[in-house]
């Protein structure tokens, strides 16, 4: 017997999908970076030199670029995949059927997922870390994925994941109770 479909919301998408809180107000502080240079530059370059449209356009381009580096993807995750929405590339992994795990060492703290079809996503660490739905979600099916033998690479990445993220929820929870 089949377990009945997961029930759906008004936009048709499944109400057990599980995405990154953070994300919005990540992104409006994003915008309001590049809005309050987009205001600052404005107004200093009109009172001291008297705007033009030429600098007018180089702030405007100077903004936009600053919200193109600052905006986050919108990382969400279902029971078997994983998606990871950027300004213009949307990449979804089937966590189910994973087979490789990599955390690379280096300043950029980024999960790359790559599964049987050979996509591949990059997660950066804190939306795993300040999310631990998220992350007991893609753990189950990165663990799901190693019992069926598809996740070939991968297993000590995540084992050292999985320590990372509970070493930070267990401080999480103990600074907000207090107990730190």
């Amino acid at each position: 017997m089949q377990p009945p479909p997961s029930p759906r919301s008004a936009t048709g998408a499944p109400h057990d999908t599980l995405s990154d809180a953070g994300w919005l107000g990540e992104a409006w502080y994003a915008i309001g970076c590049a809005a309050l240079l987009l205001g600052a530059s404005l107004l200093v370059d009109a009172v001291a030199n008297g705007l033009t449209l030429l600098r007018m356009t180089g702030w405007i381009t100077l903004a936009t670029a600053l919200l193109v580096i600052l905006l986050p993807a919108r990382v969400s995750a279902g029971p078997g995949h994983l998606t990871v929405r950027g300004l213009w590339v949307t990449k979804s992994v089937r966590t189910d059927r994973l087979s490789a795990v990599d955390w690379p060492v280096g300043i950029a703290q980024r999960l790359v997922l790559t599964d049987a079809d050979g996509v591949r996503a990059e997660v950066d660490l804190r939306v795993l870390t300040s999310n631990p739905a998220l992350w007991l979600r893609l753990e189950a099916d990165a663990r799901a994925a190693l019992e069926r033998g598809t996740l070939d690479r991968g297993a000590a990445s995540l084992a050292r994941l999985s320590l990372r993220v509970d070493a930070d929820t267990t401080r999480s929870v103990f600074n907000v109770s207090g107990l730190s």
